[in-house]
């Protein structure tokens, strides 16, 4: 069955590359910043639907990505959610079983995507970042890779997935990291990623 996944993953990104390229001239740019090997954390901006598949073809690497739980209603996300193994969170309580998942997804070397913003826009909402990603980063020693996506707002719109340097804070490693620390960390994150944003169009 996995190999079927594989297989499906292939074509699906070609697919997904190749429309990108035609539809919103896709252009790629740091990506030999992006770490060969070991837990990756991928962290980008979160503007549109369109996010979550420019890193996935963009990634140089099999990504998983945390999605909340009421894209699976939709039969295409559902599909895709099936290829990728993607990770569904419930968005309003704890998640055990998905802060699980992940957690034994970094352990053993994967790498997962999620948007720190936690919704579509949430910093234009004024809502806060959300420490996910610091929790994750802090008690696995994972990296983090920063992303910023422009443009491509509509079609034949250009746009630019930007990835910085990784972040790695495995020197701060904790099983328990504190409130204060993961808000500093969050912010180091998400500074990271609007400062990839300032891209010339």
């Amino acid at each position: 069955m996995e190999i079927i996944k594989k297989i499906l993953r292939v074509i699906v990104r070609t697919a997904i590359y190749i429309y990108c390229k035609i539809v919103y001239r896709m252009k790629v740019l740091g990506k030999e910043n992006i770490p060969k090997e070991g837990p990756v954390i991928y962290c980008g901006n979160h503007r549109s639907y369109l996010d979550p598949p420019l890193i996935v073809i963009t990634a140089g690497r099999h990504v998983r990505f945390m999605a909340k739980e009421e894209l699976a209603q939709n039969k295409f996300l559902k599909f895709l959610g099936y290829v990728f193994n993607a990770i569904y969170v419930k968005r309003d309580n704890k998640d055990i079983g998905a802060l699980k998942t992940t957690l034994k997804a970094l352990n053993n070397k994967e790498s997962v995507a999620m948007f720190p913003e936690g919704t579509r826009n949430g910093l234009k909402k004024g809502e806060g970042v959300k420490d996910g990603v610091a929790f994750f980063a802090l008690t696995t020693g994972a990296k983090v890779q920063p992303v910023g996506i422009v443009g491509g707002e509509k079609p034949f719109k250009k746009v630019y997935v930007n990835y910085g340097k990784p972040l790695d804070f495995s020197d701060r490693i904790t099983k328990k990291p504190s409130k204060e620390e993961l808000d500093k960390v969050s912010k180091e994150i998400m500074d990271d990623i609007i400062m990839l944003t300032n891209i010339k169009q």
